[in-house]
């Protein structure tokens, strides 16, 4: 973080935006996260500070992160867009932090979207084995949620916020899904776990002891993060159905990726490349708010409603495009 701090001290950009695991705010009690702000005040910018949860805009992924806004004294200070759905909740902020979780207050009567759900995001997308090793697949099925069809847009059509994703040409061509290899022992052992839900199921392997490996996720439930380690020993990772952990792109897709981009590298480093990787709704979120900022249309209230149906909202587009 000093480093990073460093570079903005060099460049001084007019902007500034940083992103962070929610444990910088745990450790010695928020120290990591009052430096940061610390710094950019010192080096006269406006800061704020903020938490999010990328379920909050649409995806099945609960995804709690720190963002640092920072601009100079002679620009607007970028807003927090507020959630645009619901969200099952996977966990939560410091306490000495929940003032800064991005979040319309508990008396505000509202009608957000409903949550996604894991079944939303890659029900559509066809069977493979733990073997799997082509990089370039058929579809073989038609999107079934309003997300499906979403993620199979064009990248043009993507980027055409007055587009209607149920109208659209759709991508035709499924890239990255592909599972990591599990060895022998440990795709026995995923073999054996059941394809329905048990209460509290867990399969021990060290010493008969471990809270969570071997797990299933499950069609009607939301992910708590996308990992970078497609490891099934400690994490729960494997999907509902089939016996494999989830493939590259069935992770992209809980991060919002777009099923256009392709990812490039070795099997291990396409996972690090997703789950390092700022889920795109928040980042796209925030983008508003930061061309929002940039063009002056913004109030003194730290955070700001997007656009009914964003990014995807139809008459607004023009408005939000000039």
């Amino acid at each position: 973080m000093e480093v990073f701090m460093d570079i903005v001290e060099f460049l001084k950009p007019k902007f500034v935006l940083m992103e962070n695991v929610v444990d910088i705010l745990k450790f010695a009690e928020g120290f990591l996260g009052r430096f940061a702000l610390s710094r950019l005040v010192r080096m006269n910018y406006q800061s704020r500070l903020g938490i999010m949860a990328a379920g909050c805009y649409g995806l099945p992924q609960f995804r709690l992160r720190v963002f640092l806004w920072g601009a100079l004294s002679s620009e607007v200070l970028p807003q927090f867009p507020l959630p645009t759905h619901i969200v099952l909740v996977r966990g939560g902020a410091p306490v000495k932090f929940e003032e800064n979780v991005v979040a319309y207050n508990e008396n505000q009567c509202l009608q957000l979207d409903k949550a996604l759900l894991l079944g939303d995001a890659i029900s559509d997308l066809p069977m493979v084995e733990n073997d799997e090793k082509r990089d370039e697949l058929p579809y073989g099925k038609s999107p079934k949620t309003y997300f499906q069809y979403s993620i199979r847009l064009s990248a043009q059509d993507l980027m055409d916020p007055s587009c209607d994703p149920k109208k659209a040409k759709l991508h035709n061509t499924l890239f990255d899904h592909r599972p990591l290899q599990l060895n022998e022992d440990d795709y026995l052992r995923v073999c054996r776990v059941p394809v329905k839900k048990v209460p509290d199921y867990a399969m021990s392997f060290i010493k008969g002891k471990s809270p969570k490996p071997f797990g299933r996720l499950w069609w009607d439930e939301t992910v708590p993060t996308v990992v970078t380690r497609a490891e099934p020993h400690n994490q729960i990772i494997l999907h509902p159905e089939q016996n494999r952990v989830l493939t590259v792109r069935e992770n992209a897709r809980l991060q919002g990726f777009p099923d256009y981009y392709k990812l490039c590298g070795p099997i291990k480093e396409r996972y690090i490349q997703v789950g390092n990787a700022v889920a795109l709704p928040v980042s796209r979120a925030l983008g508003f708010a930061l061309g929002r900022a940039f063009q002056a249309k913004v109030g003194a209230d730290p955070v700001l409603t997007l656009p009914t149906n964003f990014p995807h909202f139809g008459n607004a587009a023009g408005e939000a495009t000039n």
